[in-house]
């Protein structure tokens, strides 16, 4: 008797050629190219947690949306997060997500998925270079900036 198993299948494809990603180079650069990609609709509804992939020259691969919430905060499964780092050879990351009532205060949560999704990361050589929390006015805060990360 033959024993079944599912087959598993990893592939990755560029849609958009790569010399028309952006390069993010700081935070602001960063913060404008995020906010300019999030739906504004929602941005002051829920909190949602984003990460976008970066290749070995800072350039913007695309954004991948991990967790959607609620007002007041949403959970990140770091499993996923790493598992589309990977898929799409990403060698660095910026995290993000908002803060619907504009505050840009980072909290304990927001700091301890951070170091937890860092030290992850760091075991597959994939750099953390930022996490940056949004508000709806698009002011934004930089873990980088601020000596956080």
């Amino acid at each position: 008797m033959r024993t079944q198993i599912n087959e598993i299948k990893i592939s990755y494809k560029d849609r958009i050629l790569s010399d028309k990603w952006v390069k993010l180079n700081s935070s602001q650069s960063a913060a404008e190219f995020i906010y300019k990609q999030w739906d504004k609709n929602t941005i002051a509804l829920h909190e949602t947690f984003k990460v976008v992939l970066l290749n070995n020259s800072n350039k913007a691969k695309g954004i991948f949306e991990v967790s959607k919430g609620s007002i007041t905060g949403t959970l990140v499964d770091i499993r996923v997060l790493l598992a589309v780092a990977l898929k799409c050879l990403s060698v660095g990351m910026i995290l993000t997500h908002n803060h619907p009532s504009g505050t840009l205060i980072p909290s304990a949560s927001d700091k301890q998925i951070t170091k937890k999704i860092k030290d992850a990361a760091t075991l597959l050589d994939i750099k953390v270079l930022d996490h940056i929390i949004i508000a709806p006015n698009a002011d934004y805060f930089s873990f980088a900036d601020e000596g956080l990360i």
